[in-house]
């Protein structure tokens, strides 16, 4: 896989970075155009130049924190949600903003769950216990569900489509059913959920915790036996001690469907689950690593920097710049070792 961007990007900084932390990062499927939320209210968009360099090309506002946001499938458009409780829109080709979804509660996950080349179907879940689909033309959901708790993360690749929430609730739906989930169950991880992804293949997902730890779920019955668990992002430099990180995020290569986990130990690590392989690890990058996504070639690697604010307020001393940082990816980074 050639990448023009690795003569010039190995670690960029994105131009005009956001003034806070960064909630989510995500790339267009369509054209390297990058968009984030952040906790500044804004969501920005950014065109990524075949030279590594970006530039600004839209941005929206939410009232309070934008905690989420992401593309639609024809890469015309791009959706947010934010603790206004309100799910917002910008169209790309005309610059027109308009809010598409409400919630009772803050919006902490928005995805487009449609099959490809159907009409778009918008799922946004909150803080509400509450998941809605939403046909953007109407100003009412045409479904929604009742959650057991406050939705943390969710993934879709039609027909699967993952919600997990607090109390390390895992909901599977089948998006021809997309109303009942045909699995409900426990993280298989002991700690809070903080990130789920879907595997390219459809056939399950990873998802990570608080506690330095990602599970590896298959969701077919058949494949069952093949779901496992495993720890990372820990440091062990004082003997019989670990300290122990949050991930943050979880992304899949799109090409080669290895991924990334990223966490507060301010790195991000490559892994082969099928071959239980660590591939690569990029650490010490100047900060907790928040939200991080692949563009739709798999050729650029967006992840965001900022602080951890899980260590509280008062330790945030300024010293942590929030940004965006593009990584080109090299094909002996994420592409699955030979046997």
């Amino acid at each position: 896989m050639n990448n023009p961007y690795k003569q010039t990007t190995s670690h960029v900084e994105i131009s005009q970075p956001p003034t806070d932390a960064v909630s989510e990062v995500a790339f267009s499927p369509k054209a390297n155009f990058l968009a984030a939320s952040s906790w500044d209210n804004e969501v920005r968009i950014w065109e990524i130049q075949s030279n590594g360099t970006s530039l600004g090309k839209a941005s929206f506002s939410h009232q309070l924190p934008a905690l989420c946001c992401t593309w639609s499938q024809d890469g015309g458009k791009v959706v947010s949600g934010g603790a206004d409780k309100a799910g917002r829109m910008i169209d790309m080709a005309t610059g027109q903003t308009s809010q598409i979804a409400q919630h009772d509660g803050p919006i902490r996950c928005i995805k487009f769950v449609e099959a490809e080349n159907s009409s778009p179907i918008l799922a946004t879940a909150g803080w509400d216990k509450m998941l809605k689909y939403w046909d953007m033309r109407q100003s009412t959901p045409i479904a929604t569900v009742n959650l057991p708790e406050r939705a943390y993360a969710m993934d879709c690749i039609n027909p699967l489509f993952v919600v997990a929430t607090a109390e390390r609730k895992v909901l599977v739906f089948d998006m021809a059913n997309p109303t009942t989930p045909f699995e409900t169950s426990e993280s298989p991880l002991k700690w809070q959920t903080r990130t789920v992804s879907c595997f390219t293949k459809k056939d399950g997902y990873a998802i990570a915790s608080i506690e330095g730890r990602v599970g590896i779920q298959y969701v077919d019955p058949k494949m069952k036996d093949k779901s496992f668990s495993f720890k990372c992002h820990r440091d062990n430099e004082v003997p019989m001690k670990s300290t122990v990180h949050s991930i943050n995020s979880i992304s899949h290569h799109p090409v080669y469907g290895t991924f990334a986990t990223c966490s507060n130990d301010g790195s991000f690590i490559f892994w082969d689950k099928d071959a239980k392989q660590r591939l690569k690890a990029h650490s010490k990058l100047g900060g907790a690593v928040l939200s991080s996504a692949f563009s739709g070639d798999g050729k650029l690697f967006a992840y965001a920097l900022g602080y951890d604010w899980a260590q509280g307020y008062k330790g945030n001393t300024g010293s942590v710049k929030n940004t965006i940082m593009l990584h080109a990816v090299g094909d002996e980074e994420v592409k699955p070792k030979p046997k």
